[in-house]
C-alpha cells in the first residue's frame, strides 16, 4: 500500500499551533472504505475525543442518504473526527451546520474572492455549486450519546468532475483561479481549529451565538425552496434549533428539521 501524498505532512504541527483538541491524535491513511467507518471502529475500541482520520482514497465514501462521495486520490480532503459529547441525541442535528460553518470559513480563506455559503442542512457551496459536504453519524446508549463522528469531504484540487455532477460541483482550485494552489494542510487545520472553538460555544449556549455567522453564510435565505415531500416556500433563515424556517404560499411558517432541500428555479 502506498503512503498518503506528502502535502499533509505539516498537518499535525499546524493543528498543535492552533491549540485544537480536534485532530489529536491524527491518523493518515492511504485507502479506506470510508473515514467514518474507521472512526466508528476506533470509537468502539475507546478512541478519545478529537481523534481524526484522513484518507487519500475512499472505496465506499458516502454522503447523506447513501450517496457516493467521489474524490480521486490527492485531489480532495477526506476526513472524519470523533467527538465525545455529553449531550442527548436530540441536540445533535445542529452539528452538521456547525461543521459546515467551519468548512465554509476555511474554504473562504483559501478562495477569498468568491462568496462561500452554507446550503442547509449540510453542504458548502459557491455560486450554488457544491464544494464540500458534511455527514454526521452518532452512536447512542439509551438517552446518552456515546460517540459522534463528523465526516467531511472537500473538493480541493479537482478540476474535472464526472458528467452527472459536473454542473453541480466545484473545487477550491476552480474557485481560486489565478491565486496560489490551495494548501490541504492549512485547510484541514483551519477546519479543525474553528470547529473545536465553535463546539465549546455550542456546548455552552447552543446555536444562539453562532446564528449571526450562519445567517451571513445562508445560501437559501430569501430564495424559493422545495423539500423532498414536495412542499414549497421561501426560506427565511435558520432558527436556534438549526431548523430551516420556510414561509409557504399561504403565509404559514414551517420549520423543517431534516431532509433534502432544493432550490426552485424560474
Amino acid at each position: 500500500m502506498t503512503g498518503p501524498v506528502d502535502d499533509l505532512d505539516r498537518v499535525l504541527g499546524l493543528v498543535e499551533a492552533r491549540g485544537s483538541v480536534l485532530g489529536r491524535p491524527l491518523f493518515r491513511l492511504a485507502t479506506v472504505t470510508s473515514t467514518n467507518d474507521e472512526a466508528h471502529r476506533a470509537a468502539k475500541a475507546g478512541a478519545p475525543h478529537g481523534a481524526t482520520w484522513v484518507a487519500e482514497r475512499q472505496t465506499a465514501g458516502r454522503g447523506r442518504r447513501g450517496r457516493v462521495w467521489v474524490s480521486p486520490p490527492g485531489e480532495g480532503l477526506l476526513f472524519s473526527t470523533l467527538m465525545r459529547l455529553p449531550c442527548a441525541p436530540a441536540q445533535l442535528p445542529p452539528l452538521a451546520l456547525i461543521a459546515g460553518l467551519a468548512v465554509r470559513d476555511a474554504v473562504a480563506r483559501a478562495a477569498p474572492n468568491v462568496p462561500i455559503s452554507i446550503k442547509w442542512p449540510n453542504d458548502v457551496v459557491a455560486r450554488d455549486r457544491k464544494v464540500a459536504g458534511v455527514l454526521v453519524e452518532a452512536s447512542s446508549l439509551g438517552s446518552r450519546v456515546e460517540a459522534v463522528i463528523v465526516g467531511i469531504g472537500i473538493n480541493v484540487h479537482t478540476r474535472s468532475f464526472p458528467h452527472d455532477i459536473a454542473d453541480r460541483a466545484t473545487s477550491v482550485a476552480l474557485l481560486g483561479e489565478g491565486g496560489p494552489p490551495a494548501d490541504r494542510a492549512e485547510l484541514l487545520a483551519d477546519v479543525l481549529g474553528t470547529l473545536d472553538r465553535d463546539l465549546h460555544v455550542f456546548a455552552a449556549r447552543g446555536l444562539r451565538l453562532l446564528r449571526a455567522r450562519l445567517e451571513a453564510a445562508d445560501a437559501l435565505r430569501g430564495r424559493r425552496v422545495r423539500c423532498e415531500g414536495g412542499t414549497e416556500g421561501v426560506a427565511g433563515g435558520i432558527d436556534h434549533d438549526g431548523r430551516l424556517v420556510v414561509r409557504d404560499d399561504r403565509g404559514n411558517i414551517e420549520r423543517w428539521m431534516a431532509g433534502e432541500v432544493n432550490l426552485v428555479r424560474g
